[in-house]
């Protein structure tokens, strides 16, 4: 795998982090409304607005990675997005994460690893 193809993933893996991490700001900000208040409230949120700006960026990357590489190994190297919003989530939203979270992030990790292996 290429130098700038691994570039690619982990701007794609760090795309995915971020507009997690942004539209978790915007929901918890969100008043106790329904139906077209709500609706004008998500409009309104800067927070999702970055993160569905974030998302939009992450499109362009991700179709330039699989015009690269195959889906099947491209979207298994994508799962390192578990590890980083799970780290994300803990070290900038001081969500509280268990044992078991951490090591089904890590396993999925490893199975990147073998995955990216076989590429």
């Amino acid at each position: 795998m290429s130098l700038s193809l691994i570039l690619w993933f982990a701007v794609s893996v760090i795309c995915d982090v971020a507009g997690q991490l942004c539209l978790k700001r915007g929901a918890d900000n969100l008043p106790e409304v329904q139906g077209r208040e709500l609706a004008m409230a998500l409009l309104c949120s800067a927070w999702v607005a970055g993160g569905v700006l974030i998302y939009i960026v992450e499109i362009f990357v991700w179709l330039r990675i699989l015009a690269e590489v195959p889906l099947s190994i491209a979207f298994p190297i994508a799962s390192l997005n578990f590890l980083g919003v799970t780290l994300a989530s803990h070290v900038f939203l001081k969500e509280s994460v268990g044992r078991l979270q951490w090591l089904g992030a890590i396993l999925i990790t490893l199975g990147v690893v073998v995955v990216a292996r076989t590429a």
